[in-house]
């Protein structure tokens, strides 16, 4: 194992990070974009610097580490980048702005590089790992404008539920991966009536987003410009109510067995119908 601290959102620095590994480690074979920095807060009380970095981090930072895999995984013809989304790269909600114009943008450039990487028969593979709320430390790190302290939408996963969805990303040919049922709840509401979720939103997510009894003292500066020098772990601090399974990801993961049996169990039952 190599660690390597870099600041993402600075493009020299990424290709410098991707030089070094492959000098040291070897071949690039797998490369996942997972940075992300934010801020918590209405939109008007969101600094000019607060949205650029966040902006810069979470979005431009994806850009780079692909341009940067990409280039190696060209060069030898085989590899896979795997980015790691969240549902509100499909709908934006309140008090998220910057994160989720970024994740936005993040599956506008996709979609982009995947056209070019087909036009081009490329052999490198671009797949996507769509997340719902998951308990990690990003709810204490990210700066908080807001009255209460900042938590995920329920219902919360376990990160060891998207690690284990990221691995089968990286071994499976997908184009993408939505993991829990938020996920596909929230795509498929918003292709329905965004006008309706808009409404929803506007109702539920400020209060949903907030823990009511920690109001009075939740502005916090985060790590937006400046690292954590502390390690805090994979967990955040919701592991009494977070879930460590999902059925639609164990469902998608094994569709072809799935799909195997209920065509057997469809082929069986006509067969004793018409015996």
């Amino acid at each position: 194992m190599l660690p390597v601290s870099v600041d993402v959102a600075d493009a020299a620095s990424v290709e410098a990070a991707a030089s070094r590994i492959e000098e040291e480690l070897g071949p690039i074979d797998v490369w996942v974009n997972n940075a992300m920095a934010t801020v918590f807060a209405e939109t008007l009380q969101i600094e000019p610097a607060e949205f650029e970095r966040a902006t810069q981090v979470t979005y431009l930072g994806s850009v780079w580490g692909t341009m940067a895999a990409l280039r190696r995984m060209e060069a030898r013809g085989s590899g896979t980048i795997v980015q790691v989304s969240s549902a509100l790269a499909y709908r934006g909600i309140p008090l998220q702005g910057p994160y989720c114009g970024a994740k936005h943008g993040i599956k506008g450039f996709d979609d982009s590089l995947r056209a070019e990487l087909l036009h081009r028969k490329s052999p490198v593979r671009l797949t996507r790992v769509v997340l719902p709320g998951v308990n990690t430390p990003q709810f204490e790190h990210g700066r908080n404008k807001m009255p209460g302290r900042p938590r995920p939408v329920a219902p919360v996963y376990q990160p060891e539920v998207a690690a284990r969805t990221i691995v089968a990303a990286i071994d499976r040919r997908r184009r993408e991966w939505w993991v829990g049922s938020p996920v596909l709840e929230t795509i498929f509401a918003s292709r329905l009536s965004n006008a309706a979720v808009d409404r929803y939103l506007a109702e539920t997510n400020f209060g949903a987003q907030q823990e009511a009894r920690a109001r009075g003292g939740a502005a916090r500066l985060g790590n937006l410009f400046d690292p954590d020098a502390t390690d805090p772990g994979a967990h955040g601090r919701f592991d009494d109510e977070s879930r460590s399974t999902s059925l639609l990801t164990a469902a998608s993961r094994y569709r072809l067995l799935l799909g195997g049996t209920a065509l057997a169990a469809a082929l069986g039952f006509r067969a004793r119908r018409a015996g």
